[in-house]
């Protein structure tokens, strides 16, 4: 989990925060108003919900089990920007066009610095996202403190790896 290039996944997440009961009937919808929630400037805030709704146009980012990961296709920080993660629960599951007709539940939206930054926290997500324990406290949409602690336990035992 070293692809992280200096920061935790937990880092990460902690940084770009995590919301609950996000609004939207569509993947569109939906993203406005998780980004519209993000601690950014407007003008980025705009930028980033092309960028994502772009990416989602030539491909879906729903994964099975009712998870999402939608990113920008390159990377989209300047000089300076910090990159984050951030988790979303919809307010309601959505259709999102996963490979298993599953209703998304979670949303982790990526920004990073560089393409190996980005590869390294989709491992680690795709990682957490297949243990049973860190898959139920998405699911039943654990306190966020409750989930970063989660992800800093997984991240220790990686290290020991």
């Amino acid at each position: 989990m070293s692809e992280l290039t200096g920061d935790s996944l937990a880092k990460l997440i902690t940084r770009g925060g995590i919301y609950y009961g996000v609004g939207g009937d569509n993947r569109a919808e939906f993203m406005s108003d998780f980004i519209g929630r993000l601690t950014l400037p407007s003008d980025k805030k705009q930028a980033l919900l092309q960028a994502v709704m772009e990416r989602e146009t030539i491909m879906s980012t729903g994964m099975e089990k009712g998870i999402a990961l939608p990113h920008p296709r390159t990377p989209m920080l300047e000089d300076g920007e910090e990159p984050f993660a951030a988790i979303a629960f919809p307010l309601s599951p959505l259709k999102w066009d996963t490979p298993d007709n599953s209703k998304v539940h979670t949303v982790f939206l990526i920004v990073s610095k560089s393409p190996k930054q980005h590869l390294g926290v989709l491992s680690g997500i795709n990682v957490l996202c297949r243990q049973d324990n860190f898959f139920s406290l998405l699911s039943k949409q654990a306190e966020k403190e409750e989930i970063i602690a989660a992800i800093e336990e997984a991240e220790k035992s990686w290290a020991a790896i």
